[in-house]
């Protein structure tokens, strides 16, 4: 199961950082998330979010392992 951390208003939106996850790909696990909170699956498609899998920015069709850690960065403002 790939462990999947959440930050800033995702975290907060969820209610959870951290959880283990069973999915083959970025996109499986953004469909088993979303099916289990829809508002969540929501803001993870969101414009912006970003997800890196083992500390690398990927894409969704990006494949995870069972050692895999998958994070979710919400977007950043600057100034």
């Amino acid at each position: 199961m790939a462990r999947v951390l959440l930050f800033g208003a995702l975290r907060d939106l969820a209610g959870w950082r951290e959880r283990r996850i069973e999915a083959a790909s970025v996109s499986a696990l953004c469909a088993v998330i979303g099916q289990e909170d829809a508002a969540l699956g929501e803001a993870l498609a969101g414009k912006g979010v970003q997800v890196a899998v083992d500390q690398a920015i990927v894409r969704d069709d990006a494949v995870l392992a069972d050692t895999s850690e998958v994070a979710f960065l919400p977007p950043m403002s600057g100034g």
